[in-house]
């Protein structure tokens, strides 16, 4: 008998008691995913994070206390905690973007996003797939691409310290470069392996030694780095 999958274990941080209520209504009606806690403010979210342990934390970012950048960076350096974060922004500040980026976080999903939107980044930053809404792709990426160093960036917007292709000890495979490009193009594990023609249990080991290669906390910084190489 197969053993039952366990749910994705959900923490929703924000503080609008009402899309706190919307976003439970939604996921709490999916049999893989539960809602396991609340946090109205970014220091809530760091403990419930430590004691609940999610799989998944939506995370807003203006907040009272402790904004959700901080708390984002407070819980990602937290080796017990392995919670994949995924910013929800009105998208009306680029810094936050930039910021929540270089602090961590997975995903970003907007605000006005729908119901199949949320569910499926969920299903994705549980997975290990990176989620950026396409709308923060472009304007997002579009910084990092024409950015050579990180100190060129913005005040405003914290560069990710991704290494210079030159500087990799151990360089990308041809199919490796493949996989990146695709990374960067907001492809899923299954949508990489269709395009490829390669096994969902092969993209995985590809982007694992990707990761490793790049010197890349997740998904999200190798993108970014992908865009400075010029692959996408």
């Amino acid at each position: 008998m197969t053993t039952p999958t366990p749910p994705i274990r959900v923490l929703l941080v924000d503080d609008h008691v009402m899309l706190r209520a919307g976003f439970r209504t939604i996921l709490d009606t999916q049999p893989d995913i539960t809602v396991v806690g609340e946090a109205a403010t970014g220091a809530e979210a760091v403990a419930q994070a430590s004691a609940l342990h999610p799989d998944v934390i939506t995370m807003d970012v203006q907040m009272p206390d402790m904004d959700g950048i901080e708390a984002t960076r407070r819980i990602v350096a937290d080796p017990a905690i392995s919670a994949a974060i995924a910013i929800v922004t009105t998208f009306d500040r680029d810094d936050y973007l930039y910021q929540a980026l270089d602090a961590g976080a997975s995903g970003f999903l907007l605000k006005n996003a729908g119901a199949e939107d949320l569910i499926a980044a969920v299903r994705a930053l549980a997975a290990g797939d990176g989620m950026l809404a396409p709308e923060v792709t472009r304007r997002v990426l579009a910084r990092f691409a024409h950015t050579s160093e990180p100190t060129a960036a913005p005040a405003s917007a914290p560069a990710v310290s991704v290494p210079a292709p030159a500087l990799l000890a151990d360089p990308l495979t041809e199919r490796e470069a493949e996989v990146l490009a695709l990374l960067a193009d907001a492809r899923s594990n299954a949508e990489i392996a269709s395009a490829l023609f390669i096994g969902e249990a092969t993209v995985k080991t590809h982007v694992s030694r990707i990761l490793q290669k790049l010197g890349a906390r997740d998904r999200v910084q190798a993108v970014v780095l992908a865009h400075r190489m010029g692959l996408a």
